[in-house]
């Protein structure tokens, strides 16, 4: 009896050291996911020198939604039957208009439909933040014949058009950048558009010193996220058997695409103090 006892003590012993060690491992993993979701949001953290212009801006851009489309079940259904994945928000919308009825005499019923080459999927590999990506204003002040420090703040002085882009040419580029845009927005969770643009005359109470004898230039920047990553194409066909329905995708490629997209209603300032003109 005791010789049973010892063992049945040695074997709880021992599954309690299983389970505290798988828990430790579980804890540690969420602390490890924990830090990697800090140093995300500190890689978009929008640095002091950016400033948010959404009420100053003169030219009231449109907000850019594009939530992620839910398929309707069959839709989902038939998604679930690729052998890749569909994010396309186009070709989901397609499938969701698609109506198919179950038939009671359908046995022996054999269709093949091609709905067309599409970009299905795009795979994000960098997303990466330039807060100085395109110049857009220039403010100056000469005070150096001036006695006191001088202030000045910034104030567009021309409307300016901020556009973004992909990086080379592609099939379907539109899609392309939808698909670039809603992962760009995921990962950084900021205001992103394809173009942006900041109205004349629009301000920021932001004051900069100049001191005397000295020439002072504040510049703005517009920022912008440039996305890389690899697009996956491929022919879509909808495989009717009976009352069963598959989609197959045929000659599945890939392509490396990058793209700027600007940040909508920011800019970014830098300040430069000088004896000579620049």
């Amino acid at each position: 009896m005791k010789v049973v006892l010892t063992a049945f003590l040695s074997c709880l012993l021992l599954f309690n050291n299983v389970i505290m060690t798988h828990a430790e491992k579980a804890d540690k993993k969420t602390e490890e996911e924990k830090t990697e979701e800090k140093q995300v949001d500190e890689k978009f953290k929008i640095p002091n020198s950016v400033m948010n212009i959404t009420k100053e801006n003169t030219y009231p851009n449109p907000t850019q939604d594009l939530p992620y489309l839910q398929p309707s079940d069959l839709a989902q259904q038939l998604i679930e039957t690729a052998d890749v994945p569909i994010e396309n928000p186009d070709l989901i919308r397609m499938l969701n208009e698609t109506t198919i009825s179950d038939a009671p005499l359908a046995f022996g019923y054999r269709a093949t439909i091609y709905m067309g080459q599409w970009p299905l999927f795009y795979e994000s590999s960098e997303t990466s933040a330039n807060w100085e990506y395109q110049k857009i204003n220039t403010n100056m002040y000469d005070n150096r014949g001036g006695k006191i420090a001088h202030q000045i703040h910034y104030q567009q002085e021309a409307e300016k058009h901020v556009k973004g882009g992909l990086t080379a040419k592609i099939e379907s580029a539109e899609d392309v950048k939808k698909m670039m845009l809603l992962k760009a927005m995921q990962k950084t969770n900021l205001p992103l558009s394809f173009q942006t643009i900041i109205g004349g005359g629009t301000k920021k109470d932001q004051v900069y010193n100049i001191a005397p004898k000295r020439l002072g230039y504040l510049y703005g920047y517009a920022p912008a996220i440039n996305e890389k990553g690899k697009v996956t194409f491929g022919e879509v066909y909808l495989v009717l058997k009976g009352n069963k329905r598959t989609l197959v995708i045929k000659n599945i490629t890939s392509q490396g695409i990058g793209a700027w997209i600007p940040i909508q209603d920011h800019v970014s300032f830098g300040f430069l103090v000088s004896e000579k003109p620049r």
